[in-house]
């Protein structure tokens, strides 16, 4: 009787599907004595698309609260994927982070850490121009303690700062040079008040990266770094001094306040302890 259409592509595909050899000529097989030519096998996906004969495997890649459907060879490597990361975020392969159960391998390859299809890739970073534009911690604190220094009286009318200022300029305070800057000097600062009174000195350990700030009772060592800002502030009736106040914590509570200090040295200690080094 009459074949139905597709019985003899089924029988010429079946060897193919199974990997098998020759058969009778009515099951597709070549005639003895003849060489059996086939069409090329197409590689087997075990769960994903195909691209050049290449397996491909569906990935979740999450970065920033955006979400990236990707379809990635699963015989790359880590530091092929992030190259493709990169042209889907404009992030850095050198600035990025890239999580799948734990710290990706740049080395290793997706089949090789068992990436399977649906799989989440999480990745951490921020492009060269968001970094450029956050400020520094020191900067956005500045700017926090200078729009509420614009919202107060003058901080030598406050009541907490007149307590000490009435008390007059200290007989050994150190001399002042009105519209001068000056480095910072070899010896401590001395001569000065802080808050409650009482005579302070301050000696800049460079070598350290140390503020030492001592009193009749002790010495605070202060690293540089832990200094979030400094303010400062000419004294009515004596511009030639300045109070000032070094940031240690968020609040107006951890300010350390120093008064009587010679003008020509009040930029030389905001560069100093904050890290701009202008003067040396």
């Amino acid at each position: 009787g009459a074949e139905e259409p597709g019985m003899e592509a089924e029988a010429q595909e079946l060897p193919l599907g199974c990997g098998g050899g020759g058969g009778s000529p009515a099951a597709g097989g070549s005639p003895e004595g003849e060489e059996r030519r086939e069409p090329p096998q197409a590689s087997v996906s075990n769960g994903g698309g195909e691209e050049s004969g290449r397996e491909l495997v569906e990935l979740k890649v999450i970065w920033n609260k955006n979400k990236y459907d990707v379809k990635f060879c699963l015989d790359s490597t880590g530091a092929e994927l992030k190259q493709k990361i990169h042209s889907l975020t404009g992030l850095p392969p050198a600035m990025q982070k890239v999580m799948f159960k734990g710290l990706l391998p740049e080395e290793k390859t997706l089949r090789e850490i068992k990436v399977t299809n649906g799989a989440k890739i999480m990745v951490v970073g921020s492009t060269i121009n968001d970094v450029l534009a956050v400020n520094t911690p020191k900067e956005a604190a500045q700017q926090e303690v200078k729009a509420e220094e614009n919202k107060k009286e003058p901080l030598c009318r406050q009541k907490q700062h007149r307590k000490v200022l009435d008390k007059g300029k200290p007989d050994d305070v150190m001399p002042s040079v009105k519209g001068v800057q000056e480095r910072l000097p070899t010896v401590p600062l001395s001569g000065m008040y802080n808050k409650s009174g009482g005579k302070v000195r301050l000696t800049f350990k460079l070598e350290q990266d140390q503020l030492w700030i001592g009193t009749k009772e002790r010495t605070e060592k202060l690293p540089m770094g832990s200094i979030k800002n400094v303010v400062s502030e000419p004294i009515e009736g004596h511009e030639d001094y300045h109070m000032m106040a070094f940031q240690l914590g968020p609040t107006e509570a951890s300010y350390y306040w120093v008064y009587w200090v010679p003008t020509q040295y009040v930029d030389a200690i905001k560069d100093t302890v904050l890290g701009k080094w202008q003067y040396f």
